[in-house]
């Protein structure tokens, strides 16, 4: 359930994808100070939302560090520092180990099952930082999980559950904030939920997999009813992010929840029209 919250780079301006980049950058940068090169290999593009909407409302001070990219050993780079890194970092981190856990159970994917063993320790450590946080998400992907293994294909259900897990993600302080926040977080959960059981429905078909939709798939207007129930969840999410006061990287952040959540969408849909 990854990189369904990135940006649409055609639409953004060359100094703003600079100051994205530098919040992934950053992201990458505190995942390796927490775990070393195993947390790199968690790095999403979807915790990079949540670090540059948090440092938008809270007026985080970030500080600009130049640093080296194996992937671009040419580029001058700069990366991002802040303590919403450092917490976006364990998020990813915990997302990563349920998310592997997840595979291991759905596929048996052997490789998944290591990575999360190696990440067990890290875990248990956010585990201790967020007891309460982490009580609430365990609750959800465990709720999740048994309705999944039940065959229970409520769409509104499963969505919800795996929107409850972002709520708590996203609400990183009890202020006058929480409530739109954790709707945001709940609001894109619903979405990424739809939108990776729409994207893996074919696959599910193929290898006999659990997935919502398989009874629906067939429906006349299917393609349409899922575009109509993405919209409501983007378009609800996007109402909750127009009530904060995020000034800094606005622009960036109105790319992702306006446009770039429907890059991966589009693709998924050209390429399924492709196949008629």
């Amino acid at each position: 359930m990854f990189g369904y919250i990135t940006v649409n780079k055609p639409e953004l301006k060359i100094k703003e994808f600079e100051e994205y980049r530098a919040y992934y950058c950053g992201l990458c940068g505190a995942l390796r100070k927490r775990c070393g090169l195993k947390g790199q290999l968690s790095l999403s593009y979807d915790l990079t939302f949540l670090a540059m909407l948090l440092t938008g409302l809270y007026d985080g001070r970030t500080e600009d560090v130049p640093c080296k990219c194996i992937f671009h050993p040419f580029d001058k780079m700069r990366r991002k520092e802040s303590q919403f890194l450092y917490y976006t970092a364990d998020m990813n981190i915990l997302l990563t180990y349920y998310k592997c856990l997840d595979d291991w159970t759905d596929e048996k994917k052997a490789a998944e099952a290591v990575y999360a063993k190696s990440l067990s320790r890290q875990y248990r450590n956010i585990k201790k930082r967020y007891a309460v946080k982490i009580q609430a998400v365990e609750e959800n992907f465990n709720t999740l999980a048994r309705a999944e293994e039940a065959g229970i294909d409520d769409i509104d259900f499963l969505s919800g559950c795996f929107g409850k897990i972002l709520s708590e993600i996203f609400a990183y302080r009890k202020d006058e904030w929480e409530e739109p926040v954790r709707r945001m977080g709940f609001m894109l959960g619903r979405f990424i939920y739809i939108m990776d059981a729409y994207e893996d429905l074919e696959k599910d078909r193929k290898k006999g997999n659990f997935n919502p939709f398989k009874k629906k798939a067939d429906n006349p207007g299917f393609d349409e009813w899922i575009r109509d129930i993405l919209t409501v969840a983007a378009s609800s999410c996007a109402e909750e992010f127009e009530k904060l006061p995020v000034i800094e990287n606005v622009e960036i952040l109105r790319n992702i929840l306006y446009s770039g959540i429907w890059t991966r969408y589009e693709r998924v849909l050209s390429s399924k029209n492709g196949k008629r």
